[in-house]
């Protein structure tokens, strides 16, 4: 037995997503836990959360309203990787593999959603 959004591809690449931003989060300075660690987590987060979201109990353009939230939330944790890249928090490197990530979730995301009829 298992929810809909469990068999989503997207969901759980996102899901697992979601646990390399909170691993490469940890390395953030203490004084930027309240700030940039909470709002890229929950950013994170929330790429997952709304495609499950999304997929129970919604009509079809309701569902691609949350992908569509999903997408905005991911866009979020791209742009929190460049303060993050540009604060050196992160290495170049480490940069490039999350954000060709992000680029991949967003493209398979968008894919999912316009199949939606």
């Amino acid at each position: 037995m298992s929810f809909k959004f469990e068999k989503l591809i997207i969901w759980q690449r996102s899901m697992e997503f979601g646990e390399e931003i909170f691993q490469v989060s940890q390395n953030f300075p203490k004084e930027e836990l309240f700030n940039r660690v909470s709002q890229i987590r929950g950013a994170s987060d929330s790429i997952a959360l709304n495609i499950s979201e999304g997929s129970i109990l919604q009509s079809k353009p309701e569902f691609k309203k949350f992908l569509g939230y999903s997408i905005r939330y991911l866009a979020e944790v791209v742009t929190c990787l460049y303060k993050a890249k540009n604060r050196k928090y992160i290495t170049e490197k480490d940069f490039k593999k999350i954000y060709e990530e992000s680029y991949f979730l967003m493209n398979h995301i968008i894919a999912f959603r316009n199949q939606i009829k």
